[in-house]
């Protein structure tokens, strides 16, 4: 195999590959018996013939005024119900957050009759001391976080890329652990952390409690490893081929490559630890490095139920803002896809 240069540049081992590739593909002789195949069109973007009329009407029902009519209006009030039912609550808690105690428990629908209450944020954020609270869990989110990805990454890379003799049982291990239900596994999980092998000390009121078990998360690593089945395997054979080590394929070539599925991975990882109230409290007796899932609950007999309103409100900030970040994530699954179209 020889190297060709070009004004850009001596082109490298994985370009020259890719192009060999190609012209042994275009060459090819044909096989005897059967016709040469010419290049492969694009997939057909609009519809078959066939799949015209599918459907619970058909195009002459819909050219009938009332059968539009009817069904334009229906598909309102089905619109209008699911603005309702998604953003209503949400509405409502951004309006208890500014809105008197005395109002809401009186007239919990009217719009303001007494005012805005501002002082609602400030004294959930200060007096209730919510922004201690709000550090924890942000703390909290992004060590589960990190322990999520680390595992998920490094879990779907040697089952995917790098496939050891045991990689079918580790799978099959990992693919097991998700028939398990969460509950069965606290009173090991608890004990574990109580008295971990090897440390010598407790894990009880310390963040790694909640980070450590994190990270096992089966679900994330098999995901990473069907994204990572998709990617091409002529990259990975030509980064070999210039001298590439497991690690640096994995850090250069791999993750690079798996933007779309990590920040899936990163928003589930995220919500996850965000809401997460039962291990928490298990683990974090300490009120002042409880998260907000934990010390919300236990702050509601002693706190103003206008600045409590505000609390919560605070707290859902993370959530809707992830949620409008990455939300063609969710709603087109591009991070299921693969990572080279075409």
């Amino acid at each position: 195999m020889t190297t060709s240069t070009s004004p850009a540049g001596p082109a490298t081992t994985a370009e020259v590959a890719a192009a060999e590739v190609a012209a042994g593909a275009a060459a090819a002789p044909a096989v005897p018996g059967k016709p040469r195949r010419g290049p492969r069109l694009g997939r057909r973007s609009g519809p078959r013939p066939d799949e015209a009329d599918r459907g619970a009407l058909s195009p002459a029902d819909w050219r009938r005024p009332l059968v539009r009519r009817s069904m334009r209006l229906s598909h309102g009030v089905l619109l209008a119900l699911l603005v309702l039912c998604g953003l209503g609550p949400l509405v409502l808690l951004a309006k208890f957050a500014v809105t008197p105690t005395q109002d809401i428990l009186r007239t919990p629908l009217a719009v303001f009759p007494n005012g805005v209450a501002w002082d609602n944020l400030s004294a959930a954020w200060n007096d209730v001391q919510v922004s201690r609270y709000f550090l924890n869990t942000v703390v909290l989110a992004a060590g589960a976080w990190a322990s999520q990805v680390l595992v998920a990454t490094t879990g779907g890379y040697l089952l995917s890329v790098l496939r050891p003799r045991y990689a079918k049982v580790v799978q099959a291990a990992v693919l097991a652990t998700l028939f398990v239900p969460a509950v069965v596994l606290l009173v090991p999980l608890y004990l574990v952390i109580l008295d971990p092998p090897l440390l010598g000390r407790s894990l009880m009121n310390s963040y790694w409690a909640v980070w450590l078990p994190a990270g096992a998360s089966a679900f994330n690593v098999l995901l990473m490893q069907r994204f990572f089945d998709s990617l091409p395997r002529e990259v990975f054979e030509a980064a070999r081929v210039d001298g590439a080590g497991p690690f640096r394929l994995f850090w250069s070539i791999v993750l690079p490559m798996s933007r779309p599925v990590l920040g899936v991975v990163s928003v589930f990882a995220i919500i996850a630890s965000w809401k997460d109230f039962l291990w928490p409290l298990l683990v974090l007796r300490d009120p002042d490095i409880q998260p907000l899932s934990v010390r919300l609950p236990s702050l509601q007999a002693t706190t103003d139920l206008g600045v409590l309103m505000a609390a919560l409100a605070i707290s859902t900030l993370i959530p809707v803002l992830l949620f409008l970040v990455f939300q063609r994530l969710f709603l087109r699954g591009a991070g299921l896809g693969g990572a080279v179209k075409g």
